[in-house]
């Protein structure tokens, strides 16, 4: 299991919106998809799973297989708010590209975008980081074809077109739909997604370029971006991948690990941490996780005590007995029968 990954309500109106258009009222999507009709103004961020259900939802109520194309065709900066702004005004569909990835999180933290850089022309590749739920298909064919749909409306060229895509999945639509949607050469089955750009269209300059007005965006977009990064955040985030691994393997869980599950480099996350106020341990965030768990599992189940001590990740008895009694001042014994 991942850290809980999140997308932003601009993300979900591009799906509903797309549906809208081929005749699927949001009302029906969101029905299709169990989700209540107020989820969108309560939700300004959205759990993985919940998209996932959504573009299932989507493809199913619209019946079109080109579905994925159709909603990522509509993308420009307009979509993102504060960070289109700042792409709009980037010098060059390059730096544009490159703030993208940096602001990333603000549309969805559920991916990442990769740019590897060639002599002649340059991948903007994606990597999904889908949640319990399996990726739809249509959902990387979204984002390819949102990655193309604004390059042509930064660079005000509505005819360009890139030097190659291609999908690590198969075809799901017509092929017709496919070059409508890119206009280049596209191909299956390969080892990664992306897309490919001449290095004269990346470092072209940009028809809106302002760089007043793009270090204005810049702060904007670095601002929200701390809002979803407050140690608050990132302190709930970890306790939730504790928790969930101690049910899940049954193994004391590494901060490599935690830093791996949310994107980041130990290091990172290390420094991270250590800048919280107050700053974060992660031996004290598992030890409160093992006690939460222990003390549940203890009153409300009738499993062995020494079971649950196992589960938990201590190797002896009477560790597990010692931590306990640190924990509440009693035996697992007494806590269970203070419980019935």
């Amino acid at each position: 299991m991942t850290l809980q990954a999140t997308v932003s309500l601009d993300w979900v109106n591009t799906v509903l919106v797309a549906a809208e258009r081929l005749g699927a009222p949001r009302s029906a999507v969101l029905a299709a998809a169990g989700l209540p009709d107020n989820a969108l103004r309560e939700q300004q961020r959205w759990h993985i799973d919940q998209v996932t259900r959504l573009w299932r939802a989507a493809v199913q109520c619209t019946q079109d297989p080109g579905f994925g194309l159709q909603a990522g065709a509509q993308v420009g900066p307009g979509s993102f708010a504060v960070l289109g702004d700042a792409l709009r005004a980037s010098a060059t569909l390059r730096e544009a590209i490159a703030l993208a990835q940096k602001y990333q999180r603000l549309i969805s933290d559920g991916a990442r975008l990769q740019t590897i850089a060639g002599t002649e022309s340059g991948w903007v590749v994606y990597h999904p980081r889908q949640g319990t739920l399996a990726f739809s298909p249509h959902q990387i064919e979204a984002v390819l074809a949102a990655v193309v749909s604004f390059a042509r409306r930064v660079t005000a060229k509505p005819r360009l077109r890139p030097l190659q895509v291609q999908f690590n999945q198969p075809a799901i639509g017509p092929l017709a739909g496919y070059q409508a949607v890119f206009r280049c050469p596209v191909e299956f089955d390969q080892a990664f997604s992306g897309v490919r750009f001449d290095n004269a269209l990346l470092d072209a300059p940009l028809p809106q370029a302002d760089a007043q007005q793009a270090s204005l965006h810049h702060r904007q977009a670095a601002a929200r971006l701390a809002e979803l990064s407050t140690p608050d955040a990132l302190a709930q985030e970890l306790r939730r991948w504790i928790a969930a691994q101690l049910q899940q393997q049954g193994q004391l869980p590494a901060r490599e690990q935690a830093a791996q599950a949310l994107g980041l480099s130990p290091r990172t996350l290390a420094r991270r941490m250590a800048a919280a106020a107050p700053p974060l341990d992660f031996s004290t965030l598992l030890d409160e996780a093992r006690r939460d768990a222990a003390l549940a599992a203890v009153a409300d189940t009738e499993r062995p005590l020494a079971e649950i001590g196992q589960s938990l990740g201590f190797a002896e008895p009477s560790t597990f007995w010692r931590a306990f009694r640190r924990w509440t001042g009693v035996t697992p014994g007494e806590w269970r029968g203070r419980s019935n």
